[in-house]
């Protein structure tokens, strides 16, 4: 009986301690929540300017006609090849995930091709673009900073046509320079390598029409010319690189 009453005073005296030893403890100090993570998302409006160098290619047809465009007979096609090089200037407003934007583009090229005539093979049909421009609205859609767009609008090339001889390349007839208007589509994609820079990879056709075309006599040749209807598409494959002159990226919860 003893044993059990010292026993029943040692759990007493245990359930008091306990709870003053709990109230000597200091407070747990208070810890402010870690903030939400913040996801960087790139910012792809305003203004931009640019450089752009890559590879073209025009493909032309030539039909001998009348001077009032009657056609007669076809003188065969060849793909001028070359080079492109220029700059863009645009602008771009983002909306959600859309991006709009408005450009204008100039290159010099230098795309040179030529075929024997099918009508008179002792003639060769030479032809050149030595520049181009585009003017043309884009739609796109950005991951981030990846952008996917389309492009649309205007194109305007200066064509340059001659006539040699098929042996002694001798020139015999041409155009001197021309200027044609036609139209353009193109797309690309876009990376954002830095707040205010990015580089893309774009690839444009252009519709560039028939046109009736007259030939000018070389005052030094014997032979006399006529009026060739010639049909005119270009594909063009560039590297673009352009520095923007909007905001800094923008933080997005």
């Amino acid at each position: 009986m003893k044993k059990l009453l010292l026993s029943a005073v040692g759990l007493l005296t245990l359930g008091l301690a306990v709870p003053a030893a709990a109230a000597d403890l200091a407070p747990r100090p208070y810890t402010k929540a870690p903030p939400p993570v913040v996801a960087a998302a790139y910012d792809w409006s305003g203004f931009y300017i640019g450089a752009n160098g890559g590879w073209g290619s025009s493909h032309k047809c030539w039909d001998f006609t009348t001077p009032t465009g009657a056609f007669l007979v076809a003188e065969g096609c060849h793909d001028a090849t070359g080079g492109v090089a220029g700059g863009q200037i645009g602008y771009r407003w983002q909306a959600s995930a859309f991006v709009f934007g408005l450009e204008a583009q100039g290159d010099w090229a230098d795309l040179r091709g030529s075929n024997v005539s099918l009508f008179i093979p002792v003639f060769t049909n030479n032809s050149k673009i030595d520049a181009f421009g585009l003017f043309t609205g884009q739609v796109g859609y950005a991951f981030n900073n990846a952008l996917l767009y389309l492009k649309g609008g205007a194109a305007v090339t200066s064509d340059r046509f001659n006539v040699t001889t098929t042996v002694g390349n001798i020139l015999s007839g041409t155009t001197g320079d021309q200027t044609r208007w036609g139209g353009a589509v193109g797309a690309g994609i876009e990376f954002g390598f830095a707040p205010n820079w990015s580089a893309a990879l774009e690839y444009d056709h252009l519709f560039m029409q028939d046109k009736l075309t007259t030939f000018a006599t070389v005052p030094a040749s014997p032979f006399i010319f006529g009026t060739d209807n010639i049909r005119q598409d270009v594909d063009l494959v560039t590297v673009r690189v352009n520095y923007r002159f909007g905001g800094p990226i923008v933080a997005r919860y």
